[in-house]
């Protein structure tokens, strides 16, 4: 299943970090921003989910729902959640199976041979289940165009 513009979301069910069960049935009707990132407690991870943390408000004016995921274990990323005082789930892809459905698989990260993480990447998905908008990173310094993905969420109205 191809994760393009246009297409349906593909869905999940992951941990997060309490070791809950979030399905992206939970966002049915209501926009999302899903944000894949490859690591806790990079710097880099860091910038991105506290840019998006101090910009929730907007989206939740938006009627959209903002969410992390990576590959991390639920207690580093409930570590990193803590730490960084994130007010939205971050949620655990250990089986990476969710970054193989959104075609976000990065492997052999940063020269690690053998290590697969995600793909620094953003998606939109709209109130109708289908991907609006995606923004894929070409290397992992990369932080996502934050006034585009805000404009891509103000243009499904």
């Amino acid at each position: 299943m191809a994760a393009e513009v246009g297409s349906t979301a593909p869905g999940f069910t992951l941990l997060d970090t309490d070791g809950k069960e979030f399905s992206s049935s939970s966002f049915a009707g209501k926009r999302a921003v899903i944000a894949f990132f490859p690591a806790a407690f990079s710097g880099v991870c860091q910038k991105e989910l506290c840019t998006f943390r101090d910009a929730l408000a907007d989206y939740a004016d938006l009627d959209a729902d903002v969410l992390g995921i990576s590959i991390d274990g639920r207690f580093a990323n409930g570590a990193f959640r803590s730490a960084n005082n994130i007010n939205f789930p971050i949620l655990s892809d250990y089986k990476q199976s969710t970054i193989a459905d959104y075609d976000v698989v990065w492997p052999d990260f940063s020269g690690m041979s053998g290590y697969t993480t995600a793909r620094r990447s953003v998606f939109v998905i709209g109130a109708d289940g289908n991907i609006a908008w995606k923004w894929l990173s070409n290397v992992p310094s990369d932080l996502p165009p934050f006034d585009e993905v805000k404009k891509q969420v103000e243009a499904l109205d």
